[in-house]
């Protein structure tokens, strides 16, 4: 569905992708995840043919997306950070103004009630809330098709609530068949809704693979405590430890009762009073962090 032979996209001086190799299969729900100016938003505009890489080659549905741009664009749904939607139209004239725009043959009413928005429907842009913005945003991504979902940063600026709306609606749209591309810097929203994580660090892939084996290959055994210990003997009991914000530590060691009474044992022998000690799997964030070194 989408591919990326070694791209590069430079950007006046500043070199935003780099050497960047994708393939997307059909049906995929895949995490693009980084800090800001990692390259997440020129990832998408490249495949969306906004931008043209300097070296390398991209391809959508098989199409040059720069040049065959009405063409791809006829079934894919773009939901960009933000819409720039003149405030004083209806959630009904902002879906309609766009399948038109589209040329799409969708239904209005079948868009808004996809997006959960029928009982806003005559509500007007200044007046929604963030997570009804974004679920507008969303319905207008959907007036280009759903085949191909890009989406960036879909729940920026939304409550709790709203979050879950979205994150769910996106649930709904990937159990129906649609691809979805979501850029985000929001480590839970890819554990929520993706099967597969792409990493980006200064305009480099750093990462490409399904999340379960990105987190299931680290262990760790985390504990809190006073900040700025002294933990080199820790090291040398269970494993190398880091201090990974003020007062907690994470230890690579396998997780498990034996790892966490060795570690019970350690700080008893020590005298320091923990006030927690867990062990699991590595998250993404920290698995991100241990690829890029990066606190965000």
């Amino acid at each position: 569905m989408v591919r990326l032979v070694d791209v590069t996209v430079q950007r006046g001086t500043t070199i935003a992708l780099s050497s960047a190799d994708l393939v997307v299969q059909p049906g995929e729900v895949i995490g693009i995840l980084g800090p800001n100016g990692a390259g997440k938003t020129t990832l998408l505009e490249t495949i969306q043919g906004y931008l043209r890489p300097t070296v390398g080659r991209v391809t959508v549905f098989g199409l040059d997306p720069a040049t065959r741009t009405h063409e791809v664009a006829a079934r894919w749904g773009v939901m960009p950070q933000s819409s720039g939607l003149p405030m004083g139209l209806t959630v009904h004239e902002s879906v309609r103004l766009f399948r038109d725009l589209h040329g799409s043959s969708a239904s209005v009413e079948d868009v808004i009630e996809t997006t959960d928005l029928g009982p806003l429907a005559d509500r007007r842009w200044r007046s929604l809330s963030g997570g009804e913005q974004q679920r507008l945003n969303l319905a207008i991504a959907l007036c280009g098709g759903s085949e191909l979902l890009m989406l960036d940063e879909p729940t920026a600026a939304v409550d709790t609530e709203g979050r879950d709306r979205v994150l769910g609606l996106l649930q709904q749209l990937a159990e129906a068949g649609s691809t979805i591309l979501m850029s985000t810097h929001r480590f839970e929203d890819v554990d929520a809704v993706a099967e597969r994580v792409v990493m980006l660090d200064r305009g480099s892939i750093v990462a490409d693979a399904p999340i379960e084996a990105l987190t299931s290959d680290r262990d760790h055994v985390r504990f809190r405590a006073a900040p700025g210990l002294d933990v080199s003997s820790l090291d040398d009991a269970l494993g190398p430890v880091r201090e990974t914000t003020p007062g907690v530590y994470q230890v690579e060691a396998p997780a498990g009762p034996a790892s966490v009474a060795a570690l019970a044992g350690w700080l008893a022998e020590h005298g320091i009073d923990a006030s927690s000690i867990e062990s699991g799997k590595a998250s993404l964030e920290e698995r991100y962090r241990a690829l890029t070194g990066n606190d965000r």
